[in-house]
């Protein structure tokens, strides 16, 4: 096909290298710097080369802005209208016929299209313009690009961005050649100004932009994070702009009409001031921008897979979308670029935006490869591959709506969610509506969903939808349009209308939520906590179910969301409602109390005293109890000094002996749970079970070695048997009459003769007069200063000079002798 003049640009010099790459290679990677022209001369200078034949040339776009934006520009330069040799197609609208051989299309579209058909049929090449944004439907369009070229080696892929990394992405391609092409940009110069961490986001940029623009020559596009602060912005802003000024407003949520009218040139004469989030860092030219004021922010969706909540987070621009924002004011005469951040910052950037793919709700693209034959997603080639917790998460989600079964194949179910364009979740409800008779009610509501803006931005979804119903225009006619399709696609016969909560719980069964008895405070069924504000009409209801919020995962708010009838609950998850006893320890009452509990995930439905049942797990539950205060067990005096002695041989000669120190015991309820079975009160613990927990720590012959080797008692000269203290501070001890140990010339030990007793050597009254372990020694040293000492206080005892000659007694002399 030939084309009619076009005006130079930069790009021109790279298109013979690129030809002859994608003639000779079948893939190539185009590095081409802001202003170089590569959207819209690229296209179409594929449509001339031989390999093409009569085939399309696809080119994905991450945006429907940036999508028509393309493909009018490319029909102006053939002097055509859109529709003709370039089209587009988005979601809600298509603009393609017969003739047309370059067609723009969303990744989205591109991913049901690969779908429907795996070889690509008809298409020559398919072009990924902006890789470098990294959205999940532009990797996921890319791997299975390249799975597809596998059956068709005519098949063309081209991957275009101006900020990437050329050469990881070749070797993605198979060692694809890389091009470089030179931009066009005009100088920028850059200034920085100091944030006040005091003053609002809003307000330093609604300061900054007036300064800006009697400074400064030339329209201005400012970068805000999102919907929120452009309209506080442009509330700032509107009263003291001059009057030839215009104030225009570009995020996703607006009409198409509206996104158009604030890409078009000001009038002659005119200056305008355009508040755009991040869609408008790439692929679009404004006419006429010399400005650029750079917030420094951007709001991008979070997954957290250990709540399966997706929220918005405003973060940092990094580095590569700062240079992309900063070229806008230079891409068609010299400009200005103003950052609200100090220049030292700048470094502290994150040198690349984080790919969707690492931080996203894997659920769709897990269907969508299900669907495309593959469970596991390495085997695809993924420039970052999923991570294995969203994986994780995604078919725990897709297995409970019945999408895939247990080795993540396509089920029945599945392979219908799989056809549906549409978030496993909405698919899921729009089918499901279908079945009841109600597939455009569920249908509308997904508009509403994706759509924000439709009907309104009350927070009840019930709410917008009956406005949504009666809207006019004609964004409201093209998603009622949408809608339509998506209900016939589903199929099933129309009857009553169903709730919008019944619709939307199918959606979101794991957000279904319940008063958590404060007004405006709920729970959902996952176990997060979620709030609106109290005056809200939702506020008071008993239960809802939440279709989108944002904030932390632990106090979320609700963005929106609709009543759920407590009937249609019971009877929607009867199947997943748990009836279970639940035991717990009462610490006032010292008891175990149980409660008949009726359970959705984390949502109580019904809470009910019940006497116990379950014995072994009260047991359980009071040994946890007694082990947090073990000293308070009512062992009887002979358990504890066995205890000591079992714990002392485990301390001295280890091997298979027991600890079983109130510490040990402590860490284990394991020893003792068997013998309180059928207890369920701590009161009730008595000496006896104890004792039975101490026969099956330490068996017959266990014991019969510890009396080998630590005797309970000491079998003293005199005849007496007095007990050994095994707990004592300092050692095992014995306490003893030292007129009982006459005649005893060795010292007494235990454990086979390897640990000496410590002696505590009483007077008759008792009293301690010497401690040792050397009795000999203390016989033939202190012994007589001791006697000599004492013999006049107790005259009833013998204190003889020789103790070991004297024959050991526990009495006391006859009186009068």
């Amino acid at each position: 096909m030939s084309l009619p003049p076009l005006p130079p640009l930069p790009i021109d010099t790279a298109l013979p290298a690129l030809a002859e790459a994608l003639a000779s290679h079948g893939s190539a990677v185009l590095v081409a710097q802001p202003g170089a022209g590569k959207t819209t001369r690229v296209p179409l200078a594929l449509l001339g080369a031989p390999w093409r034949g009569d085939g399309r040339i696809i080119v994905l776009e991450p945006r429907r802005l940036a999508a028509r934006a393309a493909s009018r520009q490319m029909a102006k330069l053939l002097g055509e209208e859109v529709g003709q040799t370039v089209g587009y197609r988005v979601r809600m609208e298509t603009r393609v016929s017969a003739r047309t051989r370059i067609e723009i299309v969303t990744e989205g579209v591109f991913t049901r299209l690969i779908l429907d058909d795996p070889e690509l049929s008809g298409i020559a090449a398919v072009v990924f313009d902006e890789f470098h944004e990294r959205s999940l439907d532009g990797d996921l369009g890319l791997a299975l690009a390249l799975d597809a070229k596998a059956l068709r080696e005519d098949l063309r892929l081209l991957v275009m961005s101006a900020t990437i990394d050329g050469a990881r992405v070749a070797q993605l391609l198979d060692a694809a050649p890389v091009i470089d092409s030179p931009g066009r940009t005009f100088p920028v110069e850059t200034f920085y100004a100091e944030p006040d961490p005091l003053q609002r986001l809003e307000d330093q940029v609604a300061v900054a932009a007036l300064r800006a623009l009697r400074e400064h020559e030339g329209s201005m596009l400012v970068f805000l994070p999102g919907q929120g602060e452009i309209t506080r912005v442009a509330e700032r802003l509107s009263a003291q702009l001059p009057g030839t000024i215009d104030l225009a407003p570009l995020y996703g949520q607006l009409s198409p009409a509206e996104q158009d009218r604030a890409i078009q040139p000001a009038p002659e004469g005119r200056r305008k001031v355009v508040l755009a989030t991040s869609i408008a860092e790439t692929s679009l030219t404004i006419e006429g921008v010399r400005i650029v004021l750079d917030s420094g922010f951007r709001r991008v969706p979070v997954y957290e897979p250990a709540t399966g909540l997706t929220t918005l987070a405003t973060v940092r621009v990094s580095r590569a979308g700062a240079d992309q924002r900063r070229g806008r004011a230079g891409r068609t005469s010299p400009g200005v670029c103003i950052r609200l951040w100090n220049e030292g910052q700048t470094a502290a950037l994150s040198a690349f935006d984080t790919p969707e793919i690492l931080a996203a709700d894997l659920s769709g693209l897990m269907l969508d490869l299900a669907a495309w034959g593959v469970s596991d997603p390495d085997t695809l080639r993924f420039l970052d591959p999923p991570p294995a917790p969203a994986w994780a998460e995604a078919r725990a989600l897709l297995t409970r709506l019945d999408a895939v079964d247990a080795v993540g194949h396509l089920t029945a179910a599945g392979r219908g969610l799989a056809q549906m364009p549409l978030h496993p979740r909405l698919a899921h409800m729009v089918m499901a509506g279908a079945e009841d008779g109600d597939a455009r009610g569920a249908a509308e509501l997904a508009v509403l969903i994706g759509e924000r803006g439709l009907g309104g931005d009350d927070v009840d979804l019930a709410r917008r939808l009956d406005r949504f119903r009666n809207e006019r225009g004609k964004r409201a006619d093209e998603a009622r349009a949408l809608a339509g399709r998506w209900a016939r696609m589903a199929g099933g016969a129309t009857g009553e209308a169903l709730p919008a909560g019944q619709h939307l719980a199918r959606a979101f069964p794991d957000r279904v939520a319940q008063s958590a008895g404060a007004r405006g405070r709920f729970r959902l069924a996952n176990g997060r906590q979620a709030q609106l504000d109290e005056g809200h009409g939702l506020a008071g209801s008993p239960f809802i179910v939440v279709a989108d919020l944002t904030g932390s995962a632990t106090q979320g708010r609700i963005r929106s969301a609709v009543a759920l009838d407590g009937d249609d609950l019971e009877t929607l998850f009867a199947a997943h409602i748990e009836s279970r006893t639940v035991l717990a320890f009462d610490a006032a009452t010292g008891s175990v109390r149980a409660r008949r509990q009726r359970r959705l995930d984390a949502l109580r439905l019904a809470d009910d005293t019940a006497p116990v049942s379950d014995f072994e797990a009260a047991a359980q539950l009071l040994a946890e109890a007694a082990l947090k205060r073990p000293e308070t067990l009512p062992w009887s005096k002979e358990q504890k000094a066995l205890r000591a002695r079992a714990s002392f041989l485990q301390q001295t000669l280890g091997g298979d002996w027991p600890d079983l120190s109130d510490a040990a015991l402590a860490t284990d309820t394991a020893w003792l749970v068997p013998h309180i079975v059928g207890e369920t009160k701590l009161s009730a613990i008595s000496a006896e079970h104890l004792g039975m927990a101490l026969d099956a720590l330490l068996p017959w012959a266990k014991r019969q070695e510890i009396e080998k080797l630590l005797p309970s008692h000491f079998h003293a000269p005199s005849g007496s048997h007095l007990p050994i203290d095994y707990a004592a501070e300092n050692g095992p001890a014995l306490e003893i009459r030292v007129q009982e140990l006459f005649g005893l010339d060795r010292h007494p030990s235990i454990a086979n003769g390897k640990v000496p007793l410590l002696l505590v050597l009483l007077s008759p009254a008792h009293r301690p007069i010497q401690t040792t372990r050397d009795l000999p020694g203390f016989w033939r040293g202190s012994w007589k200063d001791v006697a000599k000492d004492l013999k006049g206080r107790y005259p009833r005892h013998p204190w003889p000079d020789d103790p070991l000659a004297a024959p050991a007694t526990s009495r006391a002399k006859p009186r009068g002798t």
